[in-house]
């Protein structure tokens, strides 16, 4: 396909035509967003040369670094005190000598990180699971071009905004007038949300019986929240790969390969992964030959070591991600605190846009061994998930030298499976550390609805782009 050759996913039926032709069009413009305009340019750019990408791109990170250092006071000091002249800027690697963005600068700098001038800036909060909320500041322009990104994406599976949707996450539906209009327009757009902040067997009864009359077309939520309602599905023997759902999105969290198969097996459709944030934006997404897009028209993505310098495709460590469209309150080499890697790799499916090869999690999905080695949660996740008799867990890395693991049991859990996961842990973390193995009635969600697997007291607070270990 060539650009300009973009149409209507083939199988929409006439109400959802309506929908992304006419009303989701018309709701967008009502609030001041270009995003259907936005959709289309990103159909036409995903199929450009890599060439003419990289213009695009390099023009507009002079416009923006431009702009910043005009408007902008944190900047416009910044860039004096480093001797930065973003008019000298002609390649994307340029700006690897401005300082990293963080949340806690953020905090500090929340007044002079505004442009002057600035009008609509409307705040916006993260939702705080590594115990850093932050908010910060959001226009309708980088609004519309996240809102443009993600529909552009939707669309490569071959369904469309007014097909049919299930969603399974954080918040539920308040009764406040805003958010009756947003329940008359979830119903309008076909889109019904099933709160994943009560996951209890017999609410997940009553999302299994919703989900089968609704018959969506596609499912969004959190990969662990998905994963745990096909668990819940199987154990009930509850058919949900009759119903015709083509994709299930997931995104929110880091999505591993038995989450994957127990998702698409149970639903019976592909599962599209997705990454980006309320503050870094749409980053990437996943495509159906496999490859994870970036954004890359609005999005620059580098990854850096520890020290901060910047690493090659192929090398692990942290995300680093410059918006393009926050020229107001500028997210400029902002540290996004996930580890991944970028690829070389051009996928099958023809797009141009570079890819990512892996999104490992954030950097408190890691555990740090006694020896001071780092390895992804999974190589404790892989430990307690093969054992009979749980039905939940969770791990908490207290300290360097004590670990422990809350488990809801299925029935009698005997003491040799708390043994093995004693055994298991030693031999990942190290002989000397303390492994406590505790039974739970229930492990609650995160007020936002995910569940974590893994959360790490030993590493919170640091910074970690290293390679980690492999899972082993």
């Amino acid at each position: 396909m060539t650009a300009g050759e973009w149409k209507m996913p083939s199988s929409s039926s006439l109400y959802t035509q309506l929908i992304s032709g006419a009303l989701f069009p018309l709701h967008e413009r009502l609030k001041g967003h270009q995003s259907v305009a936005l959709r289309r340019e990103l159909e036409r750019s995903q199929w450009w040369s890599a060439d003419e990408l990289n213009v695009h791109r390099v023009r507009r990170l002079r416009e923006f670094l431009i702009h910043a250092g005009k408007h902008v006071p944190y900047y416009r000091g910044l860039f004096g005190r480093i001797g930065f002249d973003p008019l000298k800027l002609t390649s994307l690697q340029d700006i690897a000598g401005i300082p990293l963005l963080d949340k806690q600068t953020i905090r500090a700098n929340i007044d002079v990180l505004r442009s002057e001038g600035a009008s609509s800036l409307t705040p916006f909060n993260t939702g705080g699971s590594t115990g850093e909320p932050l908010t910060f500041y959001l226009t309708r322009e980088r609004v519309s071009h996240d809102v443009a990104a993600k529909w552009r994406a939707t669309r490569w599976w071959d369904v469309d905004i007014g097909d049919p949707e299930a969603v399974i996450w954080g918040s539920p539906i308040e009764l406040g007038g805003q958010d009756r209009i947003k329940a008359v327009r979830d119903r309008l757009l076909r889109t019904r949300l099933f709160p994943a902040f009560n996951m209890s067997a017999a609410s997940m009864d009553a999302f299994l019986g919703g989900i089968r009359r609704m018959r969506p077309r596609m499912l969004f939520g959190y990969p662990s929240a998905l994963a745990l309602l096909a668990r819940h599905a199987d154990e009930r023997g509850v058919p949900m790969n009759d119903l015709g759902i083509r994709v299930a999105f997931v995104t929110g969290e880091r999505l591993d390969p038995e989450q994957r198969e127990t998702i698409s097996r149970i639903f019976g459709c592909p599962v599209a992964n997705g990454y980006g944030g309320r503050d870094a934006g749409f980053i990437a997404h996943e495509c159906p030959s496999g490859g994870m897009h970036l954004s890359a028209e609005d999005i620059i993505v580098e990854v850096i070591d520890e020290g901060g310098k910047p690493q090659p495709p192929g090398t692990a460590g942290e995300l680093v991600v410059t918006h393009l469209c926050t020229g107001d309150f500028p997210f400029l080499r902002y540290r996004t605190g996930d580890i991944g890697t970028l690829s070389t790799e051009t996928c099958a499916c023809g797009r141009t846009l570079p890819l990512l090869s892996e999104v490992q999690g954030r950097s408190t999905d890691f555990v740090v061994a006694a020896d001071g080695t780092l390895m992804h949660g999974l190589a404790l996740i892989y430990v307690v998930r093969g054992q009979e008799g749980v039905s939940r867990f969770r791990i908490i890395q207290e300290s360097i030298d004590r670990t422990r693991v809350e488990l809801v049991p299925d029935g009698a859990l005997g003491e040799e499976i708390k043994q093995r996961i004693i055994d298991g842990f030693r031999e990942r973390l190290g002989e000397g550390v303390q492994v406590d193995v505790e039974t739970v009635p229930e492990i609650p969600p995160e007020r936002s609805g995910k569940y974590r697997y893994v959360i790490s007291h030993a590493i919170s607070g640091q910074r970690h782009g290293v390679q980690p270990s492999k899972v082993p």
